[in-house]
């Protein structure tokens, strides 16, 4: 039976309960000056990885978390300690709109060559891009078995059983590590970071790295051509009966 090594990329991006804005010159969402947060799926991946660990289904080893991206992206590495990852790395890049989902799970399988780990737990995407690509496109990378959008895992004598949602109901997979699961919102629920853990991130060791150190092609083969906001709903009618109903939707064309 292996020793668990976790991998778990997390992202810094515009907090969910922010509404975002598009920038003057319409190419992408406004940051400056906007709160920032954890990916929120990528809570749920810290949290699982904490939660394999309490288990002792399987001895867990290390947890590591992973981020690119501005300075400001330590802050979520900390956060992610202070929940309970043992150590952060965190890759510079000033302009994440630069990294594509290709290039990041590049850079991840380089990572998980060189620390080595068994399984790497992730969101299922990123409420920013929502591209909803970076598992797979690591997994394929990496020639390993992959289970997405988790909303159960479980590990014993490295085989791993995930169930997830599906709209018939649920399906169940197994797989022998290693492997890369992506995590969907019923996992579980994240941990608030308590003040004494938060302290103690602070001293948890955080690598810094740059992208040229991993000698990855990170051409972008995607151009936004435009950003727009979606056009405002117009406002509802009240109909008095169903044969009200039944007029207005002829007379809209709908029927």
């Amino acid at each position: 039976m292996s020793n668990l090594r976790i991998l778990v990329p997390v992202k810094r991006v515009i907090d969910y309960a922010i509404k975002p804005r598009i920038n003057k010159a319409g190419t992408g969402i406004e940051t400056a000056g906007v709160k920032h947060s954890m990916n929120p799926f990528d809570e749920l991946s810290v949290e699982e990885a904490v939660h394999l660990r309490e288990r002792k289904a399987q001895p867990v080893e290390e947890i590591i978390a992973w981020s690119a991206g501005p300075a400001k992206a330590q802050d979520v590495l900390r956060t992610a300690m202070a929940m309970g990852a043992d150590r952060g790395i965190h890759v510079e890049a000033a302009d994440t709109a630069n990294l594509e989902p290709l290039g990041v799970a590049k850079i991840l399988a380089k990572t998980v060559e060189q620390e080595k780990a068994n399984i790497v737990i992730l969101g299922k995407q990123s409420i920013d891009d929502d591209a909803n690509q970076t598992g797979q496109m690591l997994a394929g990378l990496l020639g390993w078995p992959q289970a997405t959008q988790a909303s159960k895992i479980e590990i014993k004598d490295d085989t791993v059983t995930v169930t997830k949602e599906v709209d018939g109901g649920v399906d169940t997979v197994k797989a022998k590590l290693p492997m890369v699961i992506t995590t969907d919102l019923r996992l579980n629920e994240p941990r608030y970071a308590s003040l004494p853990n938060i302290m103690k991130a602070k001293k948890k060791p955080l690598v810094k790295k740059a992208l040229d150190d991993y000698g990855i092609d990170l051409k972008q083969r995607l151009k936004t051509v435009k950003v727009t906001e979606p056009p405002t709903r117009q406002g509802g009618q009240k109909v008095e009966d169903v044969d009200g109903m039944v007029a207005k939707l002829k007379e809209l064309g709908a029927l």
